[in-house]
């Protein structure tokens, strides 16, 4: 169950991060990677791992664009 709560996390926060790619919605990523770390959270306390690893790559996808943007853009 956690699993699957994590896993709609992601997600949410995946699609929220496939915005910020758009021009000038760059700082949507600082509201982007603590939800995803949320469900990273919940991810490993749940039984198995997708959740937690889609919650991952979220925010290292959310850290790359905070540092391509300059943490702005």
């Amino acid at each position: 169950m956690l699993n699957l709560i994590s896993l709609i996390i992601g997600l949410v926060a995946f699609l929220f991060a496939l915005v910020a790619f758009i021009p000038l919605l760059g700082a949507l990523n600082w509201l982007i990677i603590p939800l995803a770390l949320i469900g990273a959270v919940v991810g490993a306390i749940g039984s198995s791992k997708s959740g937690r690893n889609l919650n991952l790559f979220v925010i290292v996808i959310g850290v790359l664009r905070l540092i391509l943007g300059h943490g702005i853009l």
